[in-house]
């Protein structure tokens, strides 16, 4: 056992049970005097990774070893971030509009449209919420036959949504995945850069309240391996103390384990942290995912691009749905929409990352095809080209991040505490 192991596993007064599982793991006997042998750090990290929280004694507070753990009992490990492990540059354009997403039925001729757009940073997010919703302004009407526009997370929800209440649906887009927006998420599950709270209406936060607890339960029934969702810690980090949150204060009860941390509490190089789990989708896997769901109900999708609403009352079905985010801008003039510019550089992929980390503007959400490191939100920027500066800003500012993050496994000391 090295020297950095022995100081890791002696640190705090008690010792928890995974710990000394961890030193039976390796042990030469079944029982008497514990003979160690030298192992290596990817072991002793997945024997970690492996045991379960069960702590000697449940009445004790946090070790100082804990806070290397997330609640959940998997290993808080240090990313490794340099310019040579970046693997591409991803760009979208956000569709923001300050006062929040539109979601209303409308008259086109003599067809019913009902208007799905403007989620800002939370599409895959609301998707499933915001879709129920407008499926409802559908059920009231008489028919059972429509269109959606737009083939994204919202666009797709709704189809579905539509489908198992046994209508017959088309699904019209430019862009299909992986070419859609919704493919270079991010994809936390909570409702990020939605809206401008100094903007919206009490009856918007109603509307959210409502998008949010349906998205909610819907993707809680999504989480595996087959659609790319599942749970996963949060970590919010700040050098100032938290200023009121507005959305972990209204919906504390869709972020379970919210609670705050002291600096004994956590391995990060931040003076103020604050925990919560949210749901995490793989946007590559789920997209795909939800698409064979599409067709095995017998869905049909049409690639084609609408330039006016005259464009759109020339289709047959009687119940369209507008999700076409960014588009509603000039395909039905709403000023108000902008785009936001997110740039993301995506490292290759790490194994045992299983964290998320927000901190100071710039954000950690590690998949399977690559670790996303972001921190751009550019409105009114339309441009899709990468910004080297913005890049090798992101890259510079999570590589000082992670090596003054506290990691006893890994080969390189920190600079922290």
């Amino acid at each position: 056992m090295s020297s950095r192991e022995q100081s890791f596993v002696s640190r705090g007064s008690a010792i928890s049970v995974r710990y000394v599982a961890l030193l039976a793991l390796f042990s030469d006997h079944a029982a008497g005097v514990l003979h160690m042998h030298t192992v290596s750090r990817r072991k002793v990290v997945a024997a970690l990774a492996a045991l379960p929280i069960v702590n000697a004694c449940a009445s004790r507070g946090p070790t100082a070893a804990d806070r290397h753990f997330t609640p959940s009992g998997l290993p808080l490990r240090r990313v490794t971030v340099a310019a040579d492990r970046v693997i591409r540059t991803d760009v979208g354009l956000r569709p923001y509009r300050n006062s929040g997403f539109v979601l209303r039925a409308d008259r086109l001729a003599d067809k019913l449209l009902i208007h799905n757009y403007g989620h800002g940073g939370g599409g895959i997010t609301l998707s499933w919420g915001t879709a129920h919703l407008a499926m409802e302004m559908a059920l009231a009407s008489e028919h059972r036959r429509c269109a959606v526009i737009g083939c994204g997370a919202v666009g797709l929800a709704s189809a579905r949504l539509m489908q198992q209440q046994g209508w017959q649906v088309t699904i019209y887009a430019r862009d299909l995945p992986p070419e859609t927006t919704s493919n270079i998420a991010g994809a936390q599950w909570s409702p990020a850069s939605v809206f401008d709270r100094n903007t919206v209406s009490p009856a918007f936060y109603d509307q959210l309240e409502s998008a949010l607890q349906l998205s909610y339960k819907h993707f809680q029934r999504l989480v595996g391996t087959l659609y790319g969702v599942r749970w996963v810690s949060n970590y919010m980090l700040n050098d100032q103390p938290f200023r009121e949150n507005d959305l972990l204060g209204r919906f504390a009860h869709l972020y379970p384990e919210l609670r705050d941390l002291g600096t004994d509490e956590h391995p990060f190089p931040a003076a103020y942290a604050r925990h919560f789990n949210t749901m995490f989708i793989e946007p590559p896997v789920y997209l795909q995912a939800v698409m064979r769901d599409f067709f095995a109900a017998g869905g049909k999708i049409v690639v084609r691009e609408f330039a006016a609403p005259a464009d759109l009352a020339s289709l047959v079905e009687p119940v369209i749905f507008n999700c076409t985010g960014l588009g509603s801008r000039e395909l039905f003039g709403d000023q108000e929409l902008v785009p936001a510019k997110g740039q993301l550089a995506v490292l290759l992929p790490q194994e045992g990352i299983n964290y998320l980390m927000i901190y100071n503007g710039i954000y950690m959400f590690p998949r399977k095809d690559g670790v996303l490191l972001g921190g751009t939100f550019e409105r009114n920027e339309w441009s899709l080209t990468p910004d080297p500066v913005a890049g090798a800003r992101i890259v510079q500012e999570h590589q000082a991040f992670f090596r003054d993050m506290e990691d006893p496994f890994s080969d390189y000391p920190s600079q922290a505490r």
